[in-house]
């Protein structure tokens, strides 16, 4: 008899976030919408974003660490003069700057020095933890603590002036674990007074985008290979699934695999049974689906 959480519903949901919903807000409400206690997200969005969040479900919950990694775009607002507590507009105002002699020039140029590999400090409101707990908590108590500059990357930094004096639009690529409030109260800095973010936007997480997004009260499952699509695939003939099943090593050259992987393997009727890595001479599962 099947264990009662590996009955479905099984797949992928991209939901479209409203504001002022937590990404565990949305997870919640989602276990009551699909009847299911086994859902998880690959990321979370900050309450006053909107857009893009990726949920996985039922066996797809054993495959969010394959998208926690995927590169995201996102687009908002960067108003220049104003720094907060939180450097978006949920916080409180900190400082302000006279930055209207700043020229388009300027920002342009400041943005270029912001593009490509960088170091960033993570702000004090983020669900990276220090000694056992989040920055968030610590920030709650009024509590700042020394954080670490970590590397990522910008893949593209686009700006466009608004109508608004001050307030420019940003349409950003970049890596995961990029701190887009962290980007605009960079850039502030580096004009020489300060900035924060509003109204931002998610809009993909790797190949998955608005378009495919649903609400949280009308989802869209996608099939449970949708988690492991950006991933390499091998397709395995009866006899290796049977092996991939029992959670093998195996040789690169019976699973098919080249490259680094790690690899998505799948029947021949196009059912995910497994991802596996390399491991040695060969590869060895990160992750068996339970069939």
């Amino acid at each position: 008899m099947a264990k009662k959480s590996d009955q479905g519903p099984h797949g992928v949901v991209i939901i479209d976030k409203p504001a002022e919903w937590t990404s565990h807000d949305v997870v919640a409400k989602s276990r009551g919408v699909l009847g299911t206690r086994k859902i998880g997200h690959s990321g979370t969005l900050d309450p006053d974003a909107t857009g893009v969040l990726v949920l996985g479900v039922g066996k797809a919950t054993r495959l969010l660490r394959f998208l926690t990694e995927l590169g995201k775009s996102y687009v908002g607002e960067i108003v220049l003069g104003v720094e907060t507590t939180t450097l978006d507009a949920a916080g409180e105002v900190t400082a302000t700057y006279d930055m209207s002699g700043v020229t388009e020039e300027q920002v342009r140029a400041a943005v270029v020095d912001l593009t490509g590999p960088i170091m960033q400090i993570p702000p004090m409101v983020s669900a990276i933890k220090v000694d056992g707990k989040r920055l968030h908590e610590l920030a709650r108590e009024g509590i700042e603590v020394e954080r670490r500059p970590r590397p990522v990357t910008v893949h593209r930094f686009d700006i466009e002036p608004t109508d608004e004096p001050g307030v420019w639009r940003a349409d950003i690529d970049c890596s995961s674990g990029t701190y887009i409030r962290t980007l605009a109260a960079d850039l502030g800095t580096a004009l020489g007074g300060g900035a924060h973010l509003r109204r931002l936007r998610r809009t993909a997480v790797g190949g998955f985008g608005l378009d495919q997004a649903g609400t949280i009260e009308e989802p869209t499952l996608l099939p449970v290979t949708a988690a492991v699509s950006h991933l390499p695939q091998c397709v395995v003939d009866d006899e290796v699934a049977v092996l991939v099943g029992h959670g093998r090593v195996l040789p690169l050259a019976t699973l098919g695999a080249e490259g680094n992987g790690p690899w998505s393997v799948l029947t021949e009727g196009g059912v995910l049974l497994a991802v596996y890595e390399l491991h040695r001479d060969g590869a060895k599962p990160s992750v068996v689906i339970p069939q």
